[in-house]
């Protein structure tokens, strides 16, 4: 958990009006209660109006609520262009969900503010991303969160087609085209796949576990020690 995160939870846990004990939100939140302490001092210093002491426990009485979110202008104009670029370059869910997160963002802007994510002077354009790649897109960032095999039909730059079984590892958009990074079992090594160049995909119902060797970060170290950036050739 990220420290923002945790900190906004250390605050929604104690406007309960009742006290917590640094080790009960500890437990709750699972870090040390030395990592709590020191949060509490921050919430502290920043104005959070926190009561208690160590040993007896916290609470924070009548109400507070969070300041509302402040961003700057560039701020502001990097979510609405990256909005964009999800919207161009992804699968229906993650472009839903993008959406989504712009609307919550919006909604506890200042007043002031409101409305900056909607402009409509930035465009993202991705003529590559037909219907099908957005599917297929889908399919490819499910098995990665799953952690899934991928059985893919893929065409070399050669036009020759072959199926493989796929351990997928990272997904890469390059402005022209995605690709996706992965163990092949059948050539037993890295293989980059461009998503324009696969002809089906099928999420399989078997996952795999890190091996060494076999990793993101083996195929980056790889990659490093060569001397040259990943680019997106055919396998």
């Amino acid at each position: 958990m990220r420290r923002a995160d945790r900190l906004f939870e250390i605050v929604q846990l104690l406007r309960g009006r009742r006290l917590r004990t640094a080790q009960a939100i500890a437990d709750r939140l699972e870090v040390s209660v030395r990592t709590i302490y020191r949060d509490i001092d921050a919430l502290i210093g920043s104005g959070v109006p926190i009561e208690g002491e160590r040993g007896v426990g916290y609470v924070i009485r009548g109400r507070f609520d969070l300041p509302p979110l402040q961003f700057t202008a560039e701020e502001l104009q990097a979510l609405a262009l990256g909005v964009r670029f999800v919207r161009a370059w992804a699968d229906p869910d993650l472009i839903h969900a993008a959406e989504e997160a712009l609307v919550k963002i919006d909604a506890v802007l200042p007043e002031e503010a409101q409305g900056r994510l909607w402009r409509h002077d930035m465009f993202v354009r991705a003529r590559v991303m037909t219907p099908a790649h957005r599917q297929m897109l889908a399919s490819l960032r499910q098995a990665l969160n799953l952690q899934r095999k991928l059985d893919l039909v893929y065409y070399d730059a050669k036009g020759d087609a072959t199926a493989r079984c796929v351990r997928p590892l990272s997904l890469d958009a390059w402005g022209h085209a995605w690709t996706l990074t992965g163990w092949c079992e059948l050539r037993n090594d890295f293989r980059d796949f461009r998503l324009d160049r696969i002809a089906s995909v099928e999420v399989s119902t078997v996952t795999f576990r890190p091996e060494p060797g076999k990793t993101l970060q083996d195929f980056t170290r790889r990659m490093e020690q060569q001397g040259y950036l990943m680019t997106a050739e055919a396998s």
